[in-house]
């Protein structure tokens, strides 16, 4: 069975990762959009074309599952793409907030994430209606951050404190509403220190798999991004391995 996974760039390669890690003879094949990330400053009905051109993409290379490894997208998209393909079709929200249920101790948990998924309330509403107090904040400037592979030093610090200071001492539990942003859980954890439960969604999304996945396959790998970044060798290296290639497809499908 081949698996088809996308983001709007590599943050999605943290969900790429924990499917292989747990399906280690699965076929999979994973478009970043790095032409056009992030997607989260971006309209309902452009993020839902771009989706459905990364979607068609996949297809075109045969896949039969899709895991839309984005945040916006899943908030913003994926009841348009259950409607218009007819694979099955996975998301990373309600993973990530069926595990915060899980772990909160007082029912107080912090959301983070792009401005069209803060925007879009889907984190709240799903939380809330559990009887959870949500406490959500927009993070712009992570993923272009993550992208440029500030991951360690002062100017990280300091955008994760400009971003978090109004949440620390009030939640037990942080949800990463961004697939990016695992690859600075170290930082977020470190800034709101260890009694508080730092939840992401690549585990938990891997793991809605194993009723879906009918057989696994040749453990095939093709990655494919929409434009090169100066940060995209490192990251692949460091999610995946050094012996893992990529290409790029300076085009998408136009519907």
């Amino acid at each position: 069975m081949k698996v088809g996974v996308f983001d709007s760039g590599v943050g999605g390669l943290t969900v790429l990762k924990a499917i292989r890690d747990r399906f280690p003879s699965l076929d999979l094949v994973y478009l970043g959009d790095t032409a056009r990330v992030p997607y989260g400053g971006r309209s309902k009905e452009t993020v839902q074309r771009y989706s459905l051109e990364c979607a068609q993409f996949l297809l075109d290379k045969g896949i039969e599952l899709l895991v839309v490894a984005c945040n916006t997208a899943s908030a913003l998209a994926l009841e348009k793409l259950k409607e218009t393909l007819d694979i099955p079709i996975v998301g990373v929200i309600e993973p990530g907030v069926k595990k915060a249920l899980e772990v909160t101790r007082e029912g107080r948990i912090g959301v983070i994430g792009t401005k069209a998924t803060i925007k879009s309330g889907v984190y709240q509403r799903m939380l809330e209606d559990a009887g959870a107090t949500v406490y959500a904040k927009a993070c712009p400037m992570f993923v272009p951050m993550i992208e440029e592979g500030l991951l360690e030093g002062e100017i990280p610090k300091k955008i994760v404190d400009h971003y978090l200071r109004d949440l620390r001492g009030k939640v037990d539990t942080l949800v990463l509403g961004c697939t990016h942003y695992p690859l600075i859980k170290h930082l977020l954890q470190e800034y709101m220190g260890e009694d508080v439960q730092v939840v992401d969604s690549a585990e938990s999304t891997a793991l809605t798999l194993r009723n879906l996945i009918v057989d696994e396959g040749y453990a095939n790998l093709e990655l494919y991004f929409t434009d090169r970044s100066e940060s995209m060798d490192f990251f692949v290296e460091k999610l995946l391995g050094r012996e893992v290639s990529y290409e790029v497809v300076p085009i998408l499908c136009k519907l």
